[in-house]
């Protein structure tokens, strides 16, 4: 659950507008342009290499863009007075001194500019944490880790919250409370970015899809949208051995017809294409490294 604390924001979000990162002739981001709403847990999708932990550093201003802007609310990070309080971020859950307590990290990351208020025990009962808060965190498991990441990036009760690969080393108990976690914290309003290479896990949390191919901009939309393209698939008597995969057609549809036709069938069985299937098929040009073919 997402602590009482956080509960006071503006409608904010993320907008990118012809972002552009070079690194020699190497393009990482490449003209990226899309706003990160409020309200909406958006999934950040794309093969390895392919810009988005680029664009997230670019967003938290810790790369400098070629050409374009990231905008947190309508300024770049560093204008903002109190970053921290605009953006919560975890790029890398592995970030930190292995030899402070989950409770005395939360205190020095508090004891930074801005200085926030000294964590209570609220933040780290937010990401499930109060019965280790005196443990080393270089004791921790990688989804320990994770929830510790979190409880930072919560720290200054951002209006935005932006996590690379947060369920990586969660088990299935972990997985199901940060899916409940980011719904939460979208559902008061606020802007949830996440990139992750679960595509079931996406399914089940994202509103919207951002997806990026060697930089580019892939897609920009609906989960509903995205999984639109599902088949139907037919078999009866009349169509011999085949069994026929119809596309464009509800089930309905495709029955009526064959009533009208005379045509007896057998089955008619709707498949709903899974995200995996859809990702897949989109980023199938925009992948670096592939399998090589068994000869």
């Amino acid at each position: 659950m997402v602590c009482g604390r956080f509960g006071s924001y503006v409608r904010a979000m993320i907008t990118l507008t012809g972002l552009t990162k070079r690194y020699g002739d190497k393009t990482a981001v490449d003209g990226l342009t899309v706003e990160i709403t409020p309200g909406l847990v958006t999934g950040f999708l794309g093969p390895n290499g392919t810009g988005k932990s680029t664009t997230m550093r670019l967003i938290l201003g810790l790369d400098r863009p070629t050409a374009g802007r990231a905008l947190v609310n309508g300024k770049q990070h560093a204008e903002h007075r109190h970053p921290v309080r605009e953006i919560g971020a975890l790029l890398d859950a592995t970030a930190v001194h292995p030899r402070r307590s989950a409770r005395n990290h939360l205190r020095a990351m508090a004891a930074t500019p801005p200085h926030l208020r000294p964590p209570g025990h609220e933040v780290l009962n937010a990401v499930g944490l109060t019965d280790v808060a005196n443990r080393l965190a270089g004791t921790f498991s990688l989804g320990m880790s994770q929830r510790l990441g979190i409880a930072g990036a919560i720290l200054g009760d951002p209006q935005v919250l932006m996590l690379d690969e947060p369920v990586n080393g969660l088990d299935p108990d972990g997985v199901r409370w940060i899916r409940t976690f980011l719904r939460e914290f979208a559902e008061q309003g606020r802007t949830v970015f996440v990139s992750s290479h679960l595509m079931s896990e996406m399914e089940q949390t994202a509103d919207r899809l951002v997806v990026i191919g060697r930089g580019r901009l892939l897609a920009d939309t609906d989960l509903r949208a995205m999984l639109s393209g599902g088949s139907v698939q037919v078999r009866g008597p009349d169509l011999g051995p085949l069994e026929l995969t119809v596309t464009g057609l509800s089930v309905e549809r495709i029955g009526d017809l064959a009533y009208e036709s005379g045509v007896r069938l057998h089955e008619l069985r709707s498949v709903e294409t899974t995200l995996e299937q859809a990702y897949l098929e989109l980023t199938a040009d925009s992948v670096e490294y592939t399998e090589p073919m068994n000869r």
